[in-house]
């Protein structure tokens, strides 16, 4: 990120999504607040600040509540008890996950294969990220849940449980099913998903659902002016387009590795409808190697790819102004000309696929090269 992340220090400094924050402020306050909860929306839309947030009003020991213009009761918390404060110093989740990552590495190798990756704050209060490399929810970090979830909890009202991801092994999916299914009272599970059709129809059966929608680009363009101070004017507007509606994505967007990014998914599409020469293609995707940093280089190939196909349909539907890539509009006009809506579709279906053999951990090279292959055969 660019600068230091700003967290809220009360509900009011959340940005966006007023209606559903109120919607589950409201529940916490009256002892409504469903056991099992999917906060969805995208990368950056503030879903774990939100999740963390929700448990900090659950576990205050001050339990303030504010009062809305309608008379309603809202719940908020001190930010200043032990509890609040406990919670509070997960806001930094990347660095958490690195400190647990750098802990399993210290293990001997037999005990490194049965360590999972769990970040606890407080007592009553674990989060489980996506356990690298696979970067998966494993059945392991399910049982913990499972097996913690039929304790009281220690010091605080709740236990409560932050899924951060929805991908999940097929059996860590099937087995936290069992703690849907008869939920202890003393617990909350919050589930954060960018995609809820990822999830088990019963996982999604069971769990109360949340989306945190989109802000408007004008309103992420005055974030930005604000909070920004390293974002020249003329890259605002773009960032905020890329951004998708999300505040922390709009935030801590990186444009200089955003572009890096993007040059290869370009070449990708340019060598897919008019550069038969494969030379360059292989020469890039050769760099895509094993490892935690071949696999985010990837994850940021594929969710750029992503975007230039969105703006590939916005230009055959006739709606040129809602392009977010608007820096290189002339060149996706070019390229829009030389495939049609059925490529477009058949190319964010490969897409897809790539994702899933990223999961199963196939070699990202190969599936690269493979999936260009499917570009260029299906734009003749």
């Amino acid at each position: 990120m660019s600068n230091a992340q700003q967290y809220p220090a009360t509900f009011n400094d959340f940005l966006g999504n007023g209606a559903a924050v109120e919607h589950l402020r409201t529940a916490i306050a009256h002892g409504r607040l469903p056991h099992s909860l999917i906060l969805a929306g995208p990368a950056g839309a503030g879903k774990y600040t939100l999740a963390l947030m929700l448990a900090m009003a659950i576990e205050c020991e001050r339990q303030p509540r504010d009062m809305w213009s309608n008379g309603q009761t809202l719940a908020s918390f001190c930010g200043v008890c032990s509890n609040c404060t406990r919670i509070a110093s997960a806001f930094p989740l990347d660095d958490e996950i690195d400190k647990a990552v750098a802990a399993r590495e210290e293990l001997r190798d037999a005990d490194k294969k049965d360590t999972r990756i769990l970040v606890q704050p407080h007592p009553d209060l674990l989060i489980i990220p996506p356990d690298p490399p696979q970067l998966l929810i494993k059945l392991g970090q399910v049982r913990s849940i499972i097996h913690s979830a039929h304790y009281l909890p220690a010091e605080a009202p709740k236990k409560i449980f932050i899924i951060t991801a929805a991908s999940f092994m097929k059996e860590a999916a099937n087995s936290l099913l069992k703690v849907l299914e008869e939920p202890p009272a003393s617990a909350h599970l919050i589930l954060l998903a960018e995609n809820p059709g990822e999830l088990l129809p019963t996982i999604r059966s069971r769990c109360a659902l949340v989306r945190l929608g989109a802000l408007p680009v004008e309103e992420l363009e005055m974030l930005l002016a604000d909070r920004r101070s390293d974002v020249q004017p003329k890259q605002r507007n773009l960032i905020a387009r890329l951004a998708q509606g999300a505040a922390g994505k709009a935030l801590g967007f990186d444009l200089a590795a955003y572009t890096t990014a993007r040059a290869d998914a370009l070449l990708l599409l340019r060598q897919a409808v008019t550069e038969p020469d494969h030379t360059a293609l292989f020469k890039m995707t050769e760099t895509y190697r094993a490892g935690a940093e071949g696999q985010q280089k990837t994850a940021d190939l594929l969710r750029t790819l992503a975007l230039l196909l969105e703006d590939l349909l916005l230009l055959h539907a006739g709606t040129p102004e809602l392009v977010r890539n608007t820096d290189i509009r002339a060149d996706l006009e070019k390229i829009a000309q030389s495939v049609t809506f059925a490529w477009i579709e058949q190319t964010t279906r490969g897409l897809d696929q790539v994702w899933s053999g990223m999961r199963r951990n196939l070699l990202r090279s190969l599936s690269l090269d493979a999936f260009a292959g499917q570009l260029a055969t299906s734009a003749r």
